[in-house]
């Protein structure tokens, strides 16, 4: 019987005018569908005219420029819609959806549904929950004592995955679900009897976990960040008084 991690897989990226789920705007996204290890996968892309301006900083990652977004980019209710309505076809079909850092992706396009569409991904899902595997959390837990970052560069790198175009949305996304089947197969004693749907809730409590000791180190170090250990999806923060 054919393994999870060489079954098929989505997995979906974003690019963004920056890193605050709550108040920055996706500029693009791609969503990639692939049938079984090794096929040619379907790439779906969506460019974003988000109607705020760009950011210096955010543009030297990903290339976007507010004069091309504004030439070449949609509008974002309609797009947010497509967006919500694919990811909601893969949960329909049982579909494992890869997301690198799980918690920034859905959560942003969660907010620009609240934002452009009055709705939110887990109404367009319409009880038919994601199982999301994040290659970030997996890889965490299943080598926590490795040194060194885990961005998806460094993960492509550590298990020789190819990442054509770092900060190109389809690139990352099939760079992302590529790590994961590599993920796969290097831990499949580990993980080969779990299915997808029992690793949705375990990475959920690995990333609690996970937050719990990186809030641990920050307030040794002195550092003042809060980090949310919510995954996959944050809570929306309470209205202001």
């Amino acid at each position: 019987m054919t393994c999870w991690y060489e079954g098929p897989l989505a997995a979906f990226d974003t690019e963004t005018t920056g890193v605050d789920v709550e108040s920055d705007r996706i500029v693009s996204a791609a969503l990639v569908v692939q049938d079984v290890a090794g096929s040619r996968p379907r790439v779906s892309r969506w460019l974003v005219n988000p109607g705020v301006p760009v950011p210096p900083g955010a543009t030297e990652i990903h290339g976007l420029t507010d004069g091309h977004l504004q030439r070449n980019g949609r509008w974002p209710a309609p797009v947010m819609e497509e967006m919500g309505r694919a990811l909601a076809e893969q949960a329909a079909a049982g579909r494992p959806l890869v997301v690198m850092n799980a918690p920034f992706d859905l959560t942003l396009l969660d907010r620009e549904l609240k934002r452009h569409r009055a709705s939110s991904l887990v109404q367009y899902l319409e009880n038919r929950p994601l199982c999301v595997l994040d290659p970030r959390v997996l890889d965490k837990h299943l080598d926590r004592y490795r040194k060194g970052r885990r961005t998806l560069t460094d993960l492509c790198a550590h298990y020789e995955v190819e990442l054509a175009e770092a900060h190109d949305a389809a690139a990352d996304a099939q760079a992302a679900l590529d790590v994961v089947r590599a993920v796969g197969r290097r831990f499949a004693t580990r993980l080969e009897r779990l299915s997808p749907a029992e690793l949705h809730t375990l990475q959920a409590v690995w990333h609690a976990a996970q937050a719990r000791g990186l809030q641990a180190w920050f307030a040794r170090s002195g550092t003042p960040e809060a980090v949310d250990p919510a995954w996959p999806l944050r809570p929306e923060l309470p209205a202001a008084a």
